[in-house]
């Protein structure tokens, strides 16, 4: 199926779903959904970075600290979570990501979306899939930390990793 095809749940400023349509009219039309972020560390804590195939349809090439994307229609915020971690890792049998919290995320031109901060373990193998991903690296905290102004990350991921940050630090 062609991503823009998929259905999403359009939700209000209350996260509460009023209407189902497919992504590339919620993008088009700057409809509000529902996305997840996923923060992979593998058995050392080092953090899975990765830039993103210049096809996506949504910040293309750009780098990102998490591993996620949208919630499809019907389901919950947990099952998204899992199936773009183990999607986007390229693996399976992981465990369920641990829910941090969430925010509405705003682009800054009207547009927003629920987003959903998650963070699990992984310490299988990656194979992302070369559809989505097409560099990745387990980076120290410290590496990440010494990029944020080198490259150019989605947006939207890094205000999620701006937040993380401070929900760590118990702001």
């Amino acid at each position: 199926m062609n991503p823009a095809d998929e259905i999403l749940d359009i939700v209000d400023e209350r996260d509460r779903v009023v209407d189902q349509v497919p992504r590339g009219e919620a993008y088009a039309r700057g409809l509000r959904h529902r996305c997840v972020f996923v923060q992979a560390r593998d058995a050392d804590g080092r953090l899975f970075v990765h830039r993103r195939t210049a096809t996506k349809l949504v910040f293309p090439a750009l780098y990102d600290m998490f591993v996620g994307g949208v919630v499809g229609a019907g389901e919950s915020y947990d099952e998204a979570a899992l199936r773009e971690a183990e999607e986007e890792l390229g693996v399976s049998g992981l465990d369920r990501p641990e829910f941090l919290f969430k925010f509405l995320y705003d682009d800054g031109s009207g547009r927003s979306w629920w987003s959903a901060v998650y963070e699990v373990r992984c310490e299988l193998p990656v194979q992302p899939q070369v559809e989505e991903v097409q560099w990745h690296d387990f980076l120290t905290e410290d590496e990440v930390e010494r990029r944020l102004g080198a490259w150019e990350w989605v947006p939207d991921g890094l205000a999620a990793y701006e937040r993380l940050r401070a929900f760590r630090a118990g702001a």
